[in-house]
């Protein structure tokens, strides 16, 4: 097979970004001459993210789309128009073979260009509840993939979430000791990681510090990863509790935690999934509830707890996470409930599947 000729679509947030890039890198592990185009805009996360991770990113205009097909959604028809025609130019200029989006801005007007050109289009939905873009994509192509089955859209197959391969490759227990080391941790505590993405999140910071006395008291020790525009103050002490403001490697941290109290985004529960990391979710009280629909599945698998924003505080922490943080049993059997969640193969199961499209309209052109 000669090079496939790929473009990407999945920009502004890193939710669509990382999935997307995770899908190009295990693409040129497959075909490692590859031609991989990514398509962005000067919003959000594109010209910082995509760069970065080696991959030509071609800007086309942004079209903010509402999450609802309501009028919102007709007011954008003239600049919609522009972006296709932009979308359509970078088709032509890198002679593309398929359409790989995964929702976002840009990722409409790749569709309506990929459509117009007669382009295969391949759809990867990552969240619980699918954006307008990906909604209508899936009406254009049975090439639909999503992270979990409960996803409500056309056509779709759940592969999980492509992430990865220092996370899905991941040996917790033998990296243990050495991510310990790495934090300033012991060996012989359980440890609760803390975080709120990368962002932060204060509602997590200030319940997590607040408890600090009681999981001290209980010998949890406390990996806080409060954010960069964050900071929480606990006195020294045994066992240690440590506050970094972020974590570039997030396998270190992941192998030195027993537990995490965190966000609910999609990235974030497909990651500690896949290495069998068991949580207590705190989901984002916006977006119609999105982040709970992402958690639902390993609750209800029993590798999680599930707190509402409004009811976390460190009396939460110390009734009722606690009790669980010291029981080893409960850990190990809440583990192995959220790795059998876990879908650590998304990105070659995707690849595949656009290896395969790239192939049958070769096959028909011929």
């Amino acid at each position: 097979m000669t090079a496939p000729r790929v473009v990407v679509a999945g920009g502004h947030s890193a939710g669509h970004i990382e999935p997307m890039m995770n899908f190009a890198d295990a693409l040129r592990r497959l075909e490692p001459m590859a031609e991989i185009t990514a398509l962005g805009t000067v919003r959000g996360l594109d010209t910082t993210l995509i760069p970065a991770r080696g991959y030509p990113l071609e800007l086309i205009p942004p079209v903010p789309l509402p999450r609802k097909l309501n009028r919102a959604l007709l007011q954008t028809p003239g600049r919609l128009r522009d972006s296709v025609r932009a979308a359509g130019a970078v088709l032509d200029r890198v002679r593309a073979e398929v359409v790989v989006g995964f929702g976002g801005y840009v990722a409409m007007p790749a569709y309506l260009a990929a459509r117009q050109q007669g382009l295969p289009i391949v759809v990867h939905e990552a969240n619980a509840r699918p954006g307008v873009a990906n909604r209508v994509a899936a009406r254009m192509t049975t090439h639909v993939f999503t992270a979990a089955p409960s996803v409500r859209l056309a056509h779709a197959t759940a592969i999980g979430i492509p992430l990865r391969p220092a996370i899905t490759g991941l040996d917790r227990p033998a990296l243990r000791h050495a991510a310990r080391q790495r934090f300033g941790l012991r060996p012989d505590r359980p440890v609760l990681m803390a975080t709120g993405g990368s962002q932060g999140a204060r509602t997590i910071n200030t319940a997590v510090a607040g408890a600090a006395p009681a999981l001290r008291a209980n010998g949890v020790q406390v990996l806080h990863i409060t954010g960069p525009q964050h900071g929480v103050e606990v006195p020294d002490g045994d066992p240690p509790y440590v506050v970094v403001s972020y974590v570039d490697e997030m396998h270190y941290a992941y192998a030195a935690a027993d537990f995490v109290i965190c966000r609910s985004g999609a990235m974030t529960c497909a990651e500690l999934a896949a290495v069998g990391l068991p949580a207590a979710y705190v989901p984002l009280p916006q977006r119609g509830g999105e982040q709970r629909l992402n958690a639902e599945p390993v609750v209800a698998a029993g590798g999680a707890l599930l707190v509402d924003n409004a009811d976390l505080d460190p009396a939460w922490i110390e009734t009722t996470l606690i009790p669980v943080l010291t029981d080893s049993q409960r850990i190990a059997a809440m583990s192995a409930n959220t790795w059998a969640v876990g879908a650590p193969d998304a990105d070659v199961v995707l690849a595949r599947h656009v290896l395969t499209a790239v192939t049958e309209r070769r096959r028909s052109a011929s």
